[in-house]
């Protein structure tokens, strides 16, 4: 019985230090950039936008084409980051295994 007890401690520091990683995964922050830079954008560890960036040689009105293309791609450079940033992070709770549903 005193086994138990003590799995069961063990198991709820372990879900303590996932919610405690989870939550710290919001407040990091990673940058995907297109253009050479011209575009970036921040996404947080939630995959959460958090800012666009354009600087002004990146926008020409007569391509408004390239500017969506350069937009695409940094946010989803940013949101790649985002998920290894997440799997790296709370990866070391399971073991490398994928949980739907868990990030």
């Amino acid at each position: 019985m005193n086994n138990m007890n003590q799995m069961m401690k063990q198991v709820k520091k372990m879900q303590e230090q996932m919610m405690k990683a989870q939550e710290e995964l919001g407040t990091k922050k990673v940058e995907g950039t297109s253009g050479g830079g011209v575009v970036s954008v921040e996404v947080n560890g939630h995959k959460k936008l958090i800012a666009i960036n354009i600087k002004p040689e990146a926008v020409d009105p007569d391509d408004v084409e390239m500017l969506q293309d350069l937009i695409l791609t940094a946010v989803n450079d940013a949101l790649g980051k985002a998920e290894e940033l997440a799997n790296q992070d709370m990866g070391k709770f399971t073991n490398g295994m994928k949980i739907p549903g868990l990030f």
